[in-house]
Parts: C-alpha cells; sequence; structure tokens
C-alpha cells in the first residue's frame, strides 16, 4: 500500500531525517525506566519509550476518562495511556501487535496496581476487539514508511494501513455518545489525517498542543478530541 503525501518533497525529505535521527534515539539495549504522571513505568528494548511530549495524551487521557468508561487503548505500547485510563475506569482494554509491548503493559497494569482492571492481548487494528467503548485512545505510528523492526512499528506504518483502517472501523466500536483522543504531530501527515478522521465522520478539537524545534526545524504535536 502506498501513500501520497500532502506536503512537498522538501517537508517528506524533513520528516525522513526527523525519523532517523528519533529512530536511533530510541534504540537502546536495556530496560528503561520512567516516572510519568505519578506513576513508573519499565520500558524494555524493542518498545517504544516514553517521549517528552507524551504527556499531551496522557494528560488528557487523565482529563477525560471517567468511571463509567469503557475503554480502549489502540496501540498501547507499554501500557501507559491503558494504565492511566485505568485510575479512574474499571474497564480498560489495552491491545497492540508487538509481543514485547504486550509483555510490558501487562507487567506495567500491575505494576502499578491496576492489573486487574486492564485487559491486555494482541490485535491487529481493531481485529480481535469486540463491542463498543465509550472512549478509544490511540497514539498512531506518525509515518507511513516500513519498519524494520519491531521498535520502528510503532512509529511507521507502511502506507498509513492501520491509521486508514483504524478510522475506516472506529464507528462500528465507538458508542454514540463516544469520543476518541488521537496524538498526533508534524513529524507525520497530520493533514491525511484530519481528511481521514472527517471521512469518517469524526469532528476534531485540539484539547492539547505543543511545539518543539529540533535539527532546524519545528514539530508541532496534537492531542485531538474526536466525537460524531
Amino acid at each position: 500500500m502506498k501513500h501520497q503525501p500532502t506536503m512537498g518533497p522538501e517537508h517528506v525529505a524533513r520528516i525522513e531525517r526527523w525519523h532517523e535521527s528519533a529512530y536511533r534515539s530510541a534504540q537502546v539495549d536495556t530496560d528503561q525506566t520512567f516516572d510519568y504522571l505519578g506513576r513508573t513505568f519499565v520500558v524494555p528494548p524493542h518498545v517504544h519509550p516514553i517521549t517528552p511530549v507524551s504527556h499531551l495524551l496522557g494528560q488528557s487521557v487523565l482529563d477525560e476518562v471517567t468511571v463509567a468508561d469503557r475503554v480502549l487503548d489502540m496501540g498501547t505500547g507499554c501500557g501507559v495511556n491503558a494504565v492511566l485510563a485505568a485510575s479512574r475506569s474499571t474497564d480498560v482494554t489495552a491491545v497492540d501487535t508487538n509481543p514485547h509491548a504486550l509483555a510490558a503493559a501487562k507487567a506495567n497494569a500491575e505494576r502499578n496496581g491496576v492489573g486487574d482492571r486492564v485487559h491486555v492481548h494482541h490485535s491487529d487494528v481493531f481485529s480481535d476487539v469486540a463491542g463498543v467503548f465509550d472512549l478509544i485512545v490511540f497514539d498512531p505510528p506518525f509515518r507511513w514508511f516500513t519498519p524494520r523492526d519491531h521498535l520502528e512499528n510503532a512509529s511507521t506504518d507502511p502506507g498509513y494501513r492501520a491509521l486508514n483502517t483504524f478510522f475506516a472501523a472506529a464507528g462500528d466500536h465507538l458508542a454514540a455518545d463516544g469520543r476518541m483522543l488521537i496524538f498526533f504531530g508534524t513529524s507525520g501527515d497530520v493533514d491525511h489525517l484530519r481528511a481521514q478522521a472527517d471521512g469518517a465522520g469524526f469532528a476534531a478539537e485540539t484539547v492539547a498542543t505543543h511545539g518543539i524545534d529540533k535539527d532546524g526545524w519545528h514539530v508541532d504535536y496534537f492531542t485531538f478530541r474526536m466525537t460524531r
């Protein structure tokens, strides 16, 4: 599956350079421990680490989740947002395709005292997800490249297959008055994400944003709250 970027070739080249730098920085040989939003997470190699902008989504999760919500954390990674959601909700499902991430998510849920609230299992987008949810949280891969390993799979989605599949099917798994929290940035094709959301009938508002400068380039990050 190919993706035709919505930006020009110079912007694409910048994204490619940014991606290589971020990928190299994320490569480690040992577990990393993060104290994050009042909780402790252990992230093994082959699982994407918590970043300096992760809190834009994490704090939005804490602000959004209610005790009555059934929550789905799509692409859970080390389980960060599932654990945060489970500090409010008693019914959280966390899915991923990376076996290292699934093991880390289970361990981090137990480590933070919410193992009985977070149900972790393998699913390729919605392939093994049943039912409807009041809140869906998704921190998708930003880039449309082909990943070289499990670690890179967290930041690259070939041709935006997973992203496109998500928006095509999300409506079938979201309650009529449900909400979604989606994290994305301009180091990916954010206009494509907006087009997919609009085409699926979702209205988006920005609830958190932050910009950083790196390698001579400014990148903006957003948490979008989406509803029908």
